[in-house]
């Protein structure tokens, strides 16, 4: 039978700390490198659920950024000089945070050529987050499990509301009705 650790309250408030600081180190090498992003994904769900009710705010384990395709060439050494090693592995690019991190733990990056937002975004705390309607576009976009939760607690929090589906074309307005329709799946 397979040995688990202890349950430990500290190891938790950890893991959910180390995605801050990657976030916050993440976001102040681009921002001293003046590389444009926009925080996307569970982190900028968070950030605008948090402005409505912090008790609904979710934790996520990696942080995903919006770059325009062109600019990581330029990231790519600036976030190495923060620590993060950078791979593409499953089609995917990410920044590991060092040499023997888990990609579930990295800075996933999305590219502006797959959802044209960076330039609709809004600084919330330092930190470069797309606003609202466009975040609500790529979590629909991408339509992964993790992303219509991410959706749920959108609506859960007030921020999406029955008018939002007519501001999306087919098929992500049949997707956010169904999701307002029967908010717990």
């Amino acid at each position: 039978m397979k040995q688990f650790g202890e349950i430990s309250l500290d190891r938790m408030v950890r893991a959910v700390e180390k995605v801050r600081q990657r976030l916050e180190r993440t976001t102040a090498a681009l921002n001293a490198a003046n590389i444009d992003y926009a925080l996307v994904g569970g982190n900028a769900v968070a950030a605008w659920v948090s402005r409505v009710d912090e008790a609904a705010v979710r934790n996520t384990r990696d942080v995903d950024i919006l770059l325009r395709r062109e600019d990581l060439e330029k990231a790519i050494p600036v976030m190495e000089a923060a620590g993060f090693v950078y791979r593409h592995a499953g089609g995917i690019d990410m920044f590991l945070d060092g040499p023997g991190a888990k990609a579930y733990g990295a800075i996933k990056v999305k590219f502006e050529s797959d959802f044209d937002f960076i330039s609709d975004s809004e600084i919330i705390d330092g930190i470069r987050c797309l606003s609202l309607e466009p975040l609500v576009h790529s979590e629909l976009h991408s339509n992964r499990c993790e992303n219509l939760v991410n959706v749920r607690d959108m609506i859960d929090a007030n921020l999406i509301d029955e008018t939002w589906p007519k501001r999306f074309e087919a098929p992500l307005n049949r997707r956010l009705q169904e999701l307002i329709d029967d908010p717990d799946g």
